[in-house]
């Protein structure tokens, strides 16, 4: 399949070098157009334009926020003034229900075909193509890019025929792992307090109660206070918790911990932590301790 690719970032290099990998006619395009040498040479084609990239029946966004990927998509220069009629604009970003909603709506408009596909992985995860990809759009259109989730994915999990609920699907999923980060760094500070190691603490959990990888992946960093080189930045964290309260907002469902998430994101930014991973929030409960 002719495939572009716009977003070069962590996740959205390791997605693009699997395509191409898996056998894809690949176009790639970033800002920054030395992200995109390692995939030139891998096979994939380098674009000069967001329009260049998008000549083929795919193109896939894997961009950091709302603001990027509206201005990717709209205006004379992007997406939707480029795609073919009947394509497929493929949003894997962690975006708000609301801007699905309208890019739904505007490729329609367009003669296009929109797709929801936001993924659940880390970096590593992305490289490895083992990500697990959450679907949304018409039956016809989902189908048809099926084989680019199985070259990104180890699994694909279809969860309706309009876009914007597979975008509600993993903001709901992203505040479940702010969730635990957070009491997962309130337990060890407590713990840790008491006398008990935290790397200690956290093999016997993960041995007994929370036998699962985002236990394991995130009480690591926490543990171990590694929070940097940032898999996932931890201003991206607070945009992933407001625009998930919004989503609770737009539904009338009162999210307290959520609020609770996006304090203690302020707070990490307040001191300093810009460019750490978003894990972090786990540490803040032992300064608030007095621990550091």
């Amino acid at each position: 399949m002719k495939i572009g690719v716009i977003g070069l970032g962590q996740m959205g290099v390791g997605m693009a070098a699997n395509l191409v990998k898996a056998g894809h006619q690949v176009t790639v395009y970033n800002r920054t157009r030395a992200k995109a040498e390692p995939l030139v040479a891998l096979g994939a084609t380098a674009a000069a334009s967001v329009a260049e990239a998008c000549d083929g029946e795919a193109v896939v966004t894997m961009l950091a926020d709302d603001e990027a990927l509206e201005a990717v998509a709209f205006g004379d220069g992007g997406i939707l003034a480029h795609l073919p009629k009947g394509a497929v604009h493929v949003s894997s970003s962690t975006i708000g229900v609301a801007l699905a909603e309208r890019l739904a709506a505007a490729h329609a408009e367009a003669g296009q075909r929109f797709v929801s596909a936001p993924v659940f992985g880390r970096p590593n995860v992305a490289a490895a193509g083992e990500l697990f990809v959450v679907a949304a759009g018409a039956a016809d259109a989902v189908a048809k890019m099926q084989p680019l989730f199985d070259a990104v994915g180890r699994q694909t999990f279809v969860v309706a025929e309009t876009p914007q609920t597979a975008n509600l699907v993993k903001l709901s999923g992203n505040f479940l792992i702010a969730s635990v980060i957070e009491s997962l760094g309130e337990a060890m500070a407590l713990v840790a307090k008491g006398g008990v190691d935290r790397r200690q603490y956290l093999d016997l959990l993960t041995s007994t109660l929370f036998n699962a990888p985002v236990y394991k992946t995130y009480g690591g960093l926490v543990a171990d206070r590694s929070f940097e080189p940032a898999g996932f930045a931890a201003p991206l964290g607070l945009k992933d918790i407001r625009l998930t309260l919004a989503a609770a907002e737009g539904l009338r469902v009162p999210l307290p911990l959520a609020s609770l998430l996006r304090d203690r994101f302020l707070a990490l930014l307040a001191q300093g932590g810009e460019t750490l991973d978003w894990s972090a929030i786990g540490a803040l409960a032992a300064r608030d301790a007095g621990e550091g």
